[in-house]
């Protein structure tokens, strides 16, 4: 069951990002244009995911365990900007800007055929078994 529900979940967010244009990197890229033809359409989009979240996580705070999976609720337990989370973002930020993809869109370009879709999976998940081998050689982990 929690297979199933990971699936339709999925199914809607990779809908809503087609819908919402998120998949397409020149309107993306237009709505990072802040000095030249800003398209500020993406920022309902995001402003609608915001109010959606904020909903759903008042929703589960009063409940015992997830609906569609089993196990305990997973909050996260991070409560400080670091080093790494603000590098981090620099990176995502630069590669979104970049390429006009972040993983979720790009993902779901990737599997409409998109070419630059399909070489920024490849990368990003080559920078990502990258940054695995160098966590995992890293003394005591």
């Amino acid at each position: 069951m929690a297979g199933l529900a990971a699936c339709l979940c999925g199914l809607v967010f990779g809908i809503g990002l087609l819908l919402s244009g998120m998949a397409d990197p020149a309107k993306v890229l237009g709505f990072l244009d802040l000095g030249g033809a800003w398209d500020p359409s993406l920022a309902f989009v995001m402003g609608g995911a915001v109010a959606v979240t904020a909903l759903g996580f008042r929703w589960l705070r009063r409940r015992r365990g997830p609906s569609l999976a089993g196990g305990p609720l997973q909050w996260p337990a991070a409560t400080r900007i670091d080093f790494r989370l603000l590098a981090g973002s620099l990176a995502f930020g630069a590669g979104w800007g970049l390429a006009g993809f972040c993983p979720g869109p790009a993902l779901v370009a990737a599997a409409a055929g998109v070419p630059q879709a399909l070489v920024f999976v490849a990368a990003m998940a080559a920078g990502m078994g990258l940054f695995s081998l160098i966590e995992h050689r890293k003394p005591g982990t």
